[in-house]
């Protein structure tokens, strides 16, 4: 089952896996045709009722292949009529539009429906309902409300492309079937609440990889995306190492926080500070954490609903790590736990939300399974994962492991994000994913966020050898990805 936020997610990585959104909405068209022709009786009269989306793109090749009688042997349907609800030249993406002018060009029965008010359908056998489909959510807006009503009143038998208009694929509260529909043709996936409604549901393959689903893509980042910016991030760590956190804390102002704060021992405060003028460093005293600095760090933290990210540069000192758990054990918001701090989250009691950015080694020592490396061949890399995903589930939080490939898992559902360069092994790109992650916790839940982090972070490695001709990425460092995390963010998303 996927919801339609994630369908929208998973069509876009088919896209950026070659997979169109053209060659989709084909096969998508052909199998409403299927299934119309199956439940049509002889010498039919079917009238498509489109939408200006990609719903109604599939409702204008379902009429093609209507349309065309001898491709689909001897056929039961007599007349085909489409009625666009709205004007061509407002149809919503190029992909829809071009199978409308395919229509028009093949001097199909068409009709653009340009008033409300002068909605009238005509008898017809089967009504192909291609409206709105999963984007569209909330109460049904004119015209496609009349259309609703005189679809409903009809004695047509009614056939809906994915969802009937006006279900809300989101919200299991608020499904509905206000058109009446008999059949409903989905993609790729049963939605949520279409196996509660009385009509007869069809899951149709149209040829989604599975690679859209199991690997990290372009649409994986627009679940996460930040819409404005907002939010602080509160990196805990520094002490024997200064670079680190200053790393993290740029990586999640470039990912759409507000603010920037580090939290580190006065002795590198200066230091860090003297790394990018954009962080806003909070000392305490001595040169390492220790547990009397917990309190009044967790306060802050908590008062100003802050994304931590706990670790960065931290040492692994016997006071550090005991105060590091102290910190997880009374903080209650989300946080990114990295480097040496990863070590005191198992068996640990928290209401924190937790997303764990261990590599392979640190994964190992907090009792995960040993992986070499996270690429290897298909089965080998399935039983990886799902061991990964069993950790995750004993562990009770999100765990992003850095590798060749990364690894996300929630301990049920794991995806993998087969993008970076070579030259991404130089220390601290693993300091701006963890940054990169504490940006998207702010808008997105811990899953998707850490998804898509590990998407960023990589494709921010591959766009900037691209761009200095670097090929594997030799002699990248990580302060070289921070200008390349907006670009891969908000700019490849769009696209």
């Amino acid at each position: 089952m996927i919801t339609g936020r994630r369908m929208a997610a998973v069509d876009e990585n088919a896209a950026a896996l070659g997979v169109s959104q053209a060659q989709l909405m084909e096969s998508s068209g052909n199998a409403v045709a299927r299934l119309v022709r199956e439940v049509a009786p002889s010498d039919a009269t079917v009238v498509v009722v489109a939408g200006r989306g990609n719903n109604g793109g599939d409702g204008f090749v379902a009429a093609r292949f209507l349309e065309d009688r001898e491709s689909m042997g001897e056929s039961t349907i007599e007349h085909v009529e489409t009625h666009l609800l709205g004007r061509a030249d407002r149809i919503g993406t190029d992909v829809a539009r071009r199978n409308w002018k395919a229509l028009v060009a093949a001097d199909a029965d068409v009709h653009e429906v340009r008033d409300s008010t002068a909605i009238s359908l005509p008898e017809a056998d089967v009504i192909v309902d291609a409206m709105l489909g999963t984007g569209i959510s909330g109460a049904l807006r004119e015209p496609a409300a009349t259309a609703a009503a005189a679809i409903a009143a009809s004695d047509a038998t009614v056939v809906s492309v994915d969802v009937p208009s006006g279900f809300d694929a989101t919200d299991p509260d608020a499904n509905a079937n206000p058109i009446g529909a008999d059949y409903v043709v989905t993609f790729h996936d049963t939605k949520p609440g279409l196996p509660e409604l009385d009509a007869d549901c069809r899951v149709a393959d149209i040829g989604i990889p599975a690679a859209a689903e199991r690997f990290v893509g372009p649409g994986d980042v627009g679940l996460a995306q930040p819409a404005s910016r907002t939010g602080r991030a509160y990196v805990v760590g520094g002490g024997p190492y200064t670079g680190a956190p200053a790393l993290a804390a740029q990586a999640a102002l470039r990912a759409g926080m507000e603010l920037s704060f580090v939290a580190a021992p006065t002795g590198v405060a200066d230091e860090i500070q003297g790394y990018a003028a954009d962080l806003i460093v909070q000392p305490y005293d001595g040169d390492r954490l220790t547990p009397d600095h917990v309190d009044e760090l967790v306060e802050t933290a908590e008062r100003y609903d802050d994304v931590v990210v706990l670790g960065p540069g931290l040492g692994s000192a016997d006071e550090s790590l005991a105060a590091a758990r102290q910190f997880l054990e009374a903080y209650t918001g989300p946080a990114v736990v990295d480097a040496e701090a990863l070590s005191v989250v198992p068996e640990l009691e928290t209401e924190a939300t937790l997303v764990c950015t261990p590599n392979a080694r640190e994964l190992e020592r907090m009792g995960g399974p040993a992986v070499d490396e996270l690429r290897s061949g298909r089965a080998e890399m399935e039983a990886v994962t799902d061991e990964i995903e069993a950790f995750a589930a004993d562990l009770g939080h999100v765990v992003l492991v850095k590798g060749v490939d990364d690894v996300i898992s929630d301990g049920e559902r794991t995806r993998i994000a087969r993008v970076g360069v070579p030259g991404m092994a130089v220390g601290g790109t693993g300091d701006l994913l963890a940054g990169i992650t504490a940006g998207l916790l702010e808008h997105a839940d811990p899953f998707e966020a850490a998804s898509a982090a590990a998407y960023v972070n990589g494709r921010a490695g591959e766009v900037l050898a691209d761009r200095w001709g670097a090929g594997d990425g030799l002699g990248i460092t990580a302060s070289d990805l921070l200008t390349e995390i907006p670009g891969v963010l908000w700019g490849e998303s769009d696209d």
